[in-house]
């Protein structure tokens, strides 16, 4: 394990190398996220205030997708703005506090987006194999205590991997091959021994990401076996139709971990990380409106009656 060296200063900030150390990809870099993020913040916060202000939306689905698009909008922001910040000022600087309070966000909002995945799967699952008692089940204590308990376990989560991260010793290298703080990369350039800090990592990856993704599949197995049941073609459409935007946004974002991480160890893994985190934090936020408005004709329902209400004010 990693020592530290008497003669060595302690770490007070560190660099962040970004996606591309190339002067000439800089300015495409920061007009590409910009955008992007962007179109993430208004996509999501339309989404939100649609669902706020149609009192037909007012159901379990909606409540949950109303938090998804906001945990998406804190998920982008965690690291997006430093991110341009970093590329328009020249400066790759970020003090260890700063660190520390990315890597909590990051992971806080990544883990609570598959939280809220698997909540959703629930609900759809109660939804098409019990109807008649879906009001009972999915009642609004029920569904508060849904979100609240997934809040609370990634809240949890995130404080423990801090804490210990606050009190390891970064005395070497103080780059960081990535572009916002994440926790490998930080216990890589840490001179304390990290093997707490690593059996935690591998303990929570693997109860934070077994049980959601679990919960998804059983959810998904039991719905599949109901909807076979229904003897009409025009039902079992109607049954899917709910959660084919549900399915796309898990595939997404399951298959990105999957299709990075599911591979041998290279040279290249931190390239791997750096993509993964780009999927999930980035691209699929800003996908997640155009998944969830285009193919429900309620949302679009919604959307129209906002924009409209908006422009009227406006005129």
């Amino acid at each position: 394990m990693p020592m530290k060296p008497e003669n060595q200063t302690t770490v007070s900030e560190f660099l962040l190398l970004g996606l591309s150390e190339k002067p000439e990809h800089q300015n495409l870099l920061f007009g590409l996220f910009l955008s992007m993020y962007l179109v993430t913040v208004l996509g999501n916060l339309l989404i939100i205030l649609a669902i706020g202000t149609d009192s037909h939306l007012h159901t379990p689905m909606y409540f949950f997708l109303s938090n998804l698009s906001l945990v998406d909008i804190f998920f982008s922001s965690t690291t997006v703005p430093k991110m341009l910040v970093n590329i328009q000022t020249r400066s790759r600087a970020i003090p260890f506090a700063g660190c520390l309070a990315q890597m909590y966000a990051f992971h806080l909002f990544g883990t609570m987006d598959s939280f809220l995945l698997a909540v959703m799967a629930i609900d759809r699952l109660v939804a098409i194999v019990y109807p008649l008692r879906y009001s009972v089940l999915m009642s609004s204590r029920v569904c508060g205590l849904l979100v609240g308990g997934s809040w609370l376990v990634t809240n949890l989560q995130s404080l423990v991997h801090t804490c210990l991260m606050a009190q390891l010793t970064f005395c070497a290298s103080s780059e960081i091959p990535h572009f916002f703080c994440d926790l490998m990369p930080l216990l890589k350039l840490s001179c304390s021994d990290t093997h707490v800090n690593e059996r935690v990592v591998f303990a929570f990856g693997i109860i934070m990401g077994i049980g959601p993704l679990s919960c998804i599949l059983l959810s998904y197995i039991c719905i599949f076996r109901a909807v076979f049941r229904i003897p009409s073609a025009q039902g079992k459409w109607k049954a899917f139709s709910t959660c084919g935007s549900h399915l796309t946004v898990v595939s997404l974002f399951y298959g990105t971990i999957f299709a990075v991480y599911l591979q041998p160890a290279s040279p290249t893994s931190s390239q791997k990380d750096k993509a993964a985190a780009l999927m999930c934090g980035v691209v699929i936020p800003t996908l997640n409106p155009f998944i969830y408005s285009l193919r429900n004709k309620d949302m679009k329902a919604a959307l129209r009656k906002l924009v409209g209400r908006v422009a009227s004010s406006w005129s």
